[in-house]
């Protein structure tokens, strides 16, 4: 089916969880589909879980929208024509659509206890062909029947009547294809609970109905249930959406996304500090392309380009490489003062880290490979765990100094695949007049045979000590190379025992911009004090 109408589509999360990558990915192709068409995106949610729903989750599944910049157009928050938005305040709708039903012959009671559909499915289960589905016993009650044993006060459920001389099931899938379904397998499904509540299949058709949604984009672990949708909408006479149905997302072992894989919601993304862009980017390419070639598609471009036909059936991999390559573009191209407002909750972690080291020369040891990935996959929320006073000092000094920050962006804008690495790579510079030097550095940089690092330094040290020497990167730079090619000292062997007494490691942003972020007197100190430890340690 090609429809003419304006297009409306719907994202419908459940607020039992979080919002998943899954999840993330449907509402990302919904919100982007709607714009490139200039249609309308209507955020529903389906609540009707009592015991899972919770108004924390509603909350944690907005604000997670919010932040991957996907504004809906109706809505909670927002509010719209076809409201409300939540399932459990729209009963009335279902109820009138059911009295259509009745009215219509559509529909009919089953008094039919769950005793007795247990029984029936356990015979049928013996013998072979197993189990049919519903029986249709109560199919032939006689209506006047049927209204003394309600009146009577008798449980029931409601059933949909599908009609005997019914086809196959057929509807129209964007991804796909054209579907069709058996009609012998499709039984008279319920619509409404002993309890008065409503079937997840009545109650979803019955919202898209009267909320005129015109293609409805999700998953397509949905697919089975779409025939039984689609009955349930010719029963109404209703018009049948255009569907795509979403292949799933898998790990990189081929297996369901799930916990053992890293991160699955979007807020753990959030706060590994991703960004919204990127991860909006990464999630339409995996089931979606825009020409088999481009990788880098901004939101504003997804939303200009986007089409069903691009949608493929294959299963996407989540490759966590592959995001960590693209968030790293994106912070390349996003410039310091977006950086330094996107960064902001890390930086001051990196002003409380490197401000809280201890006095003096320390000494740490250089963890396992296993040791820094395990690190790497904690979640280590910035200022979790500070007093509320100092974290408040630490985000206002990066308002207060934001050229300071700003010049720290270059420095590490190459270097980063997530904000939250911004602590350990430049924690160093507000270490002051200390240093936490790392074992290994030590002993491959300071302390190795016929290296020379103790002359290194103290080459070095008179240079940046002169206050006649002007503090420019590139000026000391030239005049610390120079007096060390006089020493018969290579480059590496001069500069790289300097980069461990200034940041600790020899892995270090670009050195001699880095100090000149710092207080000329500090650095000199921490030459001083790693010369005294280190070489004074080993004469003794």
């Amino acid at each position: 089916m090609t429809t003419t109408k304006p297009v409306r589509v719907r994202f419908a999360p459940s607020p039992t969880g979080k919002l998943h990558i899954g999840g993330a990915r449907t509402a990302i192709y919904n919100w982007a589909f709607a714009r490139a068409t200039g249609g309308t995106f209507v955020l529903r949610i389906e609540d009707t879980d009592p015991e899972r729903s919770t108004e924390e989750n509603t909350q944690i599944i907005l604000r997670a929208l919010k932040w991957m910049g996907l504004d809906w157009d109706e809505g909670p928050e927002v509010g719209g024509p076809c409201g409300p938005y939540f399932q459990t305040q729209r009963t009335d709708t279902y109820e009138a659509a059911l009295q259509k039903l009745i009215d219509a012959g559509a529909a009919y009671p089953c008094f039919c206890t769950k005793e007795e559909l247990d029984a029936k499915r356990e015979a049928a289960e013996k013998t072979e062909g197993g189990y049919a589905g519903y029986d249709r016993t109560c199919r032939a009650i006689p209506a006047d029947e049927a209204s003394a044993r309600i009146a009577a006060g008798e449980p029931h459920v409601w059933r949909l009547k599908v009609p005997d001389d019914h086809g196959p099931v057929t509807f129209k899938d964007a991804v796909y294809g054209d579907m069709s379904f058996p009609i012998d397998v499709m039984d008279d499904m319920i619509l409404r609970r002993t309890d008065g509540t409503f079937t997840y299949n009545f109650a979803v058709v019955c919202d898209d109905v009267n909320m005129a949604i015109t293609h409805v984009i999700r998953g397509d672990d949905h697919l089975s249930n779409t025939p039984r949708q689609v009955l349930i909408y010719e029963a109404l006479g209703a018009e049948v959406p255009l569907f795509a149905h979403l292949s799933m997302i898998l790990g990189p072992d081929g297996k369901k996304l799930s916990k053992r894989h890293g991160a699955t919601n979007v807020e753990e993304y959030r706060d590994r500090g991703y960004l919204p862009d990127a991860l909006v980017n990464f999630l339409a390419l995996l089931g979606w392309s825009l020409d088999g070639e481009t990788t880098i598609i901004p939101p504003a471009e997804l939303c200009r380009t986007f089409s069903l036909d691009r949608i493929t059936k294959k299963h996407s991999i989540f490759d966590e490489k592959k995001l960590d390559w693209m968030n790293g573009v994106y912070i390349r191209d996003m410039g310091a003062a977006a950086w330094v407002d996107a960064a902001k909750p890390w930086l001051a972690q990196t002003n409380l880290d490197g401000s809280n080291v201890p006095d003096g020369i320390t000494v740490v040891p250089t963890p396992t490979k296993e040791e820094a990935e395990a690190v790497a996959r904690e979640l280590h929320l910035p200022g979790e765990g500070v007093d509320a006073d100092t974290w408040e000092a630490c985000l206002a000094d990066v308002d207060d100094d934001r050229e300071f920050y700003e010049a720290m962006y270059p420095l590490v804008a190459e270097r980063l695949a997530h904000l939250d690495e911004i602590p350990v790579k430049l924690a160093f510079l507000f270490w002051g007049d200390s240093v936490v030097l790392d074992e290994k550095s030590v002993q491959k940089v300071l302390l190795k045979e016929g290296a020379r690092a103790d002359e290194a330094l103290a080459i070095c040290r008179g240079i940046l000590a002169d206050d006649d020497n002007p503090w420019d990167a590139e000026a000391l730079e030239e005049l610390c190379r120079a007096a060390g090619e006089e020493a018969g000292l290579k480059p590496k062997l001069l500069f790289q025992p300097l980069r461990v007494a200034v940041c600790g490691n020899m892995v270090s942003p670009p050195l001699f911009e880095a100090m000149m972020l710092m207080d000329p007197a500090d650095i000199v100190a921490r030459i001083d004090g790693v010369t005294e430890t280190v070489f004074s340690e080993r004469a003794n």
